[in-house]
């Protein structure tokens, strides 16, 4: 047995197997039903490994291939997963209840920037002191990041505080 529980060749536990042959072109041919020492012995002639493919199929399957190359296409396949499987990432805007217009509009574009890159965004007012006073203030300027960002993004988290901190969270829609 392999470190990535492959069975094969004389690990194989069954007596009666069905094998199939791996071709070049993609298409296996079915060799058909045969002993395990028979189908070793075909492996061997072909200078290949019997692989275990099914064994909770009746009989179980097995197929003549070059190990190697069976490993080397399931990572090539993995890393492909990988690849195309994008990971969002969390960015965070810092706001605050009293922001200027210019400074509100550079964090807008950050936003826009992020959602549009497919990364969620978590937008934040830290309060100092008595500004804990002023959340309407706050929730008004978060509203209107939610209006002016509504064609790129859905709120994941409505605005809310958290200790000293009022918090909410964008997601990109699904077609970006």
């Amino acid at each position: 047995t392999r470190a990535d529980d492959v069975i094969m060749n004389d690990d194989i536990p069954f007596d009666e197997i069905r094998v199939v042959l791996s071709n070049p072109d993609g298409r296996d041919e079915m060799l058909g039903i045969m002993s395990k020492d028979e189908a070793l012995a075909q492996a061997e002639d072909k200078g290949q490994d019997l692989v275990l493919m099914s064994p909770d199929a009746k009989p179980p399957v097995c197929k003549i291939i070059n190990y190697d190359k069976l490993r080397y296409e399931n990572e090539k396949r993995e890393k492909m997963k990988k690849k195309n499987s994008k990971n969002a990432e969390l960015k965070e805007v810092k706001l605050s209840y009293k922001i200027d217009v210019h400074d509100y509009e550079v964090r807008k574009r950050a936003t826009i920037k992020f959602l549009t890159k497919g990364d969620k965004v978590k937008a934040s007012i830290r309060f100092k002191g008595r500004e804990v006073a002023h959340q309407r203030l706050a929730e008004s300027t978060f509203a209107r990041l939610m209006e002016d960002t509504k064609e790129f993004s859905t709120v994941e988290k409505k605005p809310m505080m958290e200790g000293r901190q009022m918090q909410m969270i964008l997601c990109p829609l699904p077609e970006i």
